[in-house]
């Protein structure tokens, strides 16, 4: 018996062990986690070989495979045709050799990231970790070590949740147009070679597209998956895209069924992750990619975005989004139920670059005056108020949102509300409309008492009264600070 199977038979007696069947009416009584509905701040990492070039996206081993793309053209410049110079030859080249996972984790802990979220196998076929199924891992090559290990013991000796993420099914096609001309990705192909199977890319809505996977591509994707959760235990498991086309259905029902009875057996509630509707809903944790919802939602999801608008990994021409739209983007997510996963994305050699950082360190400063809005948070009556309003769907961050002095959002926690101003008013005076007297007491905003008003992080005498237009608070001087050019929070301690 190979290894292959050596796992996949893991992955049956546990089944057959387990209470979770592949049934999505049976996968549907998995529990969210009680930290996942506490800690609403995650960190994303997309870090590999396409780290290396840092140019366009995290998809140049697709696009420089394909004539005409600037990732082709940029490749030939600079390392010479495909047939001399490969994707795979960028393996010795990606050492990072100033990897320090545990100065990683201390900068995501500080930012009031609860867990962290790598990129275990990306599109490419390349893994960020230890493993028996392929020689093509980081521990064998390139690094030389196990990258995925040494961020699960840094993340839980610091006492964060260590997640990962898998992007192996896209990697049926994502070097197939390396077939279309002369380069390094040429039959003979078999299984275990790095750019194996790299078949016609299909059309990306056409979920019943031919040419299916193989059911050999099949198997080694689900017992990929498989040893990455044997051998890491990572508390949530995220797919990327296509794992909604309809041959993957059985083999993911699988996975979660094996997942989640692996989860029965370390004592602890554990999930997947999944997008466009791959899973039946209410098995898993719903993810909108670099979007969100424009209301509250009754169940717990997720958000993935990035720090910067053009890439998912470090590049050469990253377009930063600014920290205060981030900040915003938290509060809005958390105010509607929801989870931010932000990604950062290291350099080849291991350091997080000063864009990334400079965030990062914007976040820390930002959380430990205003975190007890959001960790541990849950929605009060309403999201918010104002007249901007956030787009409903999937990638909808290409330009940041014009949020006004006017806009909040609210949650609750510790006993109080919070009211999020979006946009500090520059004459330090604040007015909630939703904590208004109501002029119609059969249907209030708010029809309790305040007892206190505090605004975080400010020092001076605080003045605030209740009428029927609001609540309205003034602080002096607060606004006209550069560092309150990020969003502020009122704490509203009722009686």
């Amino acid at each position: 018996m190979n290894r292959e199977e050596e796992y996949l038979e893991i992955m049956e007696q546990v089944i057959a062990e387990g209470s979770y069947k592949p049934e999505w009416k049976s996968l549907m009584n998995a529990k969210t986690p009680a930290w996942f509905l506490r800690e609403k701040l995650g960190i994303f990492l997309h870090w590999g070989l396409y780290s290396v070039p840092a140019y366009s996206n995290e998809w140049y081993s697709r696009n420089m495979y394909i004539k005409g793309m600037p990732a082709y053209e940029h490749h030939v410049k600079v390392y010479g045709k495909q047939s001399e110079f490969g994707y795979k030859d960028f393996i010795p080249l990606f050492r990072a050799e100033r990897f320090d996972p545990k100065e990683w984790i201390r900068l995501f802990k500080e930012a009031g990231a609860g867990y962290v979220f790598p990129v275990a196998e990306h599109h490419d076929g390349f893994q960020m970790y230890e493993s028996t199924l392929s020689h093509w891992n980081a521990k064998e090559m390139g690094p030389k070590r196990d990258i995925l290990g040494e961020l699960k013991g840094a993340a839980e000796d610091a006492g964060m949740r260590f997640c990962t993420s898998s992007h192996r099914a896209e990697h049926w096609f994502f070097m197939g147009h390396g077939k279309e001309f002369d380069s390094d990705v040429k039959e003979p192909m078999t299984k275990g070679d790095f750019y194996w199977p790299a078949m016609p890319e299909p059309d990306p809505e056409e979920l019943r597209s031919e040419p299916y996977p193989s059911g050999e591509f099949l198997r080694d994707w689900l017992a990929r998956t498989v040893e990455i959760i044997v051998k890491y235990r990572p508390k949530l498991l995220y797919f990327d895209w296509w794992i909604q086309h309809e041959a993957f259905k059985p083999y993911l029902k699988k996975l979660a069924a094996f997942y989640y009875n692996c989860g029965e057996k370390w004592g602890e509630d554990v999930l997947i992750c999944y997008k466009h509707d791959a899973m039946m809903f209410g098995s898993g944790i719903v993810e909108v990619e670099r979007g969100g919802f424009a209301e509250a939602k009754p169940y717990p999801w997720q958000t993935d975005t990035a720090v910067a608008r053009n890439s998912w990994c470090y590049t050469d021409s990253l377009d930063y989004k600014s920290s205060r739209e981030i900040i915003c983007t938290l509060l809005d997510v958390v105010s509607k139920n929801g989870n931010l996963l932000l990604n950062i994305g290291p350099k080849a050699d291991g350091t997080i670059p000063d864009g990334d950082l400079a965030i990062l360190k914007d976040l820390a400063a930002w959380m430990k005056r205003n975190g007890e809005a959001v960790t541990g948070a849950k929605v009060w009556r309403k999201s918010g108020e104002g007249p901007t309003k956030s787009a409903e769907g999937q990638f909808a961050d290409a330009k940041e949102v014009p949020y006004t002095t006017e806009d909040y959002r609210f949650t609750a926690n510790h006993g109080n509300i919070y009211a999020a101003c979006l946009r500090c008013p520059k004459d330090g005076k604040f007015l909630v409309r939703s904590l208004a007297k109501s002029r119609d007491q059969n249907i209030p905003e708010f029809h309790g008492l305040i007892r206190d008003v505090k605004l975080l992080g400010y020092d001076g005498a605080l003045a605030w009264h209740v009428d029927e237009e609001g609540l309205h608070v003034q602080a002096d001087g607060f606004c006209q600070d550069a560092e309150h050019d990020l969003p502020v929070v009122l704490r509203i301690v009722p009686e």
